[in-house]
């Protein structure tokens, strides 16, 4: 048996939920302003060496026992003169902001912790340093999480409620959920609008981040090299989102800034323009995240529905095993292959099952459209049929046939099957009997590899039909 693949490759699907966003907005903006400086690494803060990440000094390289000066007063800038220049600039337009506080950051900036609050800005927590967690094990990055709460709920006078660790591993989300107190966690970049993730602690509402929109490419190979650059990039990202809630189809744009980063003048310019952008347009909702998530969970609460992935193998069968007529293998294949968040879905799971089914030998294949019943047959006449094959075959009628069409079907059915050697298989829904009888003598004049391979693919529509209705979904 396959293991059941981790990763969440549907989503949404075809059609994403209206967020039905405050007002008819037809899109939400989110800006967060990362506070790190005082939380990277640092020689003096007990880390192994000297940080090298997004700094004005690209492609820069950890030095191991040393204090890197020309890094760490890039880093004081953000603190110094960044993070105020920000600060000025969301004050006067009265426009909210989300934090990513690093606690030990915030814990090293208490004038700037003072002018978050009095601004009503949400502080988010952004974990205990600023550091690659990829190489920690679960236990130690649980402490991490569990003194950067405390850190934060002393520095802020509350405890975080949503997080961020950034520099993420295999564990963050987990923890996230686990620890129990977070509305929300941002470590994924996986939509465009929030979303339920399972872990083993349970459902965990997830406010995807950006790492596009985003001022850190301002500090990246092939990243953004002036300020016109980077309004162009937020511009036309926030126009392609804000079209599509103009369509009907409202999006969540999220719009990443460093105090050390953007909060030079000349970036500052070009996120000015920008502001006065989003400003300028209306049905546009300007929120903090923590806003963002009591909206989505107000609105669309946790309800996983039917999710075949999460079935035991004799649940899954018992379900599904029928949807290929009297060919209950074919479930059992498609499960022992592997399931994952891609097949709770009708679509998702018929392309499992139709997978499983053309894998199948050409006899199984041929076992398979002999195990279907003459359509108005000797089964039906009986009150033999499946459910499944009782309630199609009525929906085009053929429980109410005269004399003269029961004939009819019985001379064509016998014809087929003498001619193929298997009975005459066509999904019924939506056709009417006069259809399937003009479905027969069409098909009978048909080769038989031919025909084998329009009953095939008639077998593959009456199981994903199957699937649908037992989804509950209309296909």
């Amino acid at each position: 048996m396959a293991p059941s693949y981790p990763r969440d490759m549907r989503g949404y699907g075809r059609t994403p939920p209206n967020p039905r966003w405050p007002g008819g907005a037809k899109i939400a903006v989110q800006f967060v302003v990362n506070y790190e400086e005082g939380g990277e690494n640092a020689v003096i803060h007990g880390d192994a060496a000297s940080e090298a990440f997004l700094s004005e000094i690209v492609g820069a390289t950890p030095w191991v026992g040393q204090r890197h000066m020309n890094m760490e007063s890039i880093y004081e800038y953000g603190a110094r003169a960044g993070f105020w220049r920000l600060w000025r600039m969301f004050t006067e337009r009265a426009m909210p902001v989300t934090v990513y506080g690093v606690a030990t950051a915030l814990e090293r900036s208490p004038e700037q912790v003072a002018a978050m609050l009095e601004a009503d800005w949400e502080i988010a927590s952004h974990g205990l340093k600023w550091i690659d967690y990829r190489d920690y094990s679960d236990e130690d990055e649980r402490a991490h999480m569990r003194e950067a709460i405390e850190i934060h709920t002393a520095v802020t006078g509350s405890r975080p409620t949503g997080w961020y660790t950034g520099r993420s591993s295999l564990h963050s989300l987990n923890l996230a959920a686990e620890e129990g107190g977070f509305l929300y966690a941002s470590d994924a970049y996986a939509d465009d609008l929030p979303y339920w993730q399972e872990t083993p602690s349970g459902p965990l509402l997830v406010l995807p981040y950006t790492l596009d929109t985003n001022d850190m490419r301002f500090a990246t190979p092939q990243g953004f090299n002036s300020g016109d650059q980077f309004f162009a990039y937020l511009k036309d990202s926030f126009d392609v989102l804000y079209a599509e809630g103009e369509a009907g189809a409202a999006k969540m744009l999220n719009i990443g800034l460093h105090c050390r980063l953007v909060g030079r003048p000349g970036r500052a310019a070009a996120l000015a323009r920008f502001l006065d952008y989003v400003g300028s347009k209306p049905d546009v909702w300007i929120a903090k995240r923590i806003d963002i998530a009591r909206h989505w969970r107000e609105h669309f609460p946790y309800a996983p529905g039917l999710q075949p992935s999460r079935m035991d193998r004799d649940a899954f069968v018992e379900t599904f095993g029928g949807v290929f007529e009297h060919s209950p293998f074919i479930s059992e294949r498609a499960y022992d292959r592997g399931l994952a968040a891609a097949h709770d879905s009708a679509p998702g799971l018929a392309g499992a099952m139709t997978t499983a089914f053309r894998r199948a030998s050409d006899d199984e294949r041929l076992g398979i459209l002999r195990a279907h019943p003459d359509l108005a047959g000797r089964l039906a006449l009986a009150g033999e049929l499946t459910a499944q094959s009782q309630g199609e075959q009525a929906s085009a009628g053929l429980d109410r046939l005269t004399p003269a069409e029961l004939a009819r079907f019985e001379y064509l059915n016998s014809r087929y099957v003498q001619r193929f050697g298997f009975p005459f298989i066509i999904a019924v829904k939506g056709k009417t009997k006069e259809d399937i009888l003009a479905a027969f003598d069409a098909r009978l004049p048909n080769d038989p590899e031919t025909e084998r391979a329009t009953a095939a693919r008639e077998v593959e529509r009456i199981a994903t039909l199957r699937i649908h209705s037992i989804f509950g979904d209309t296909a």
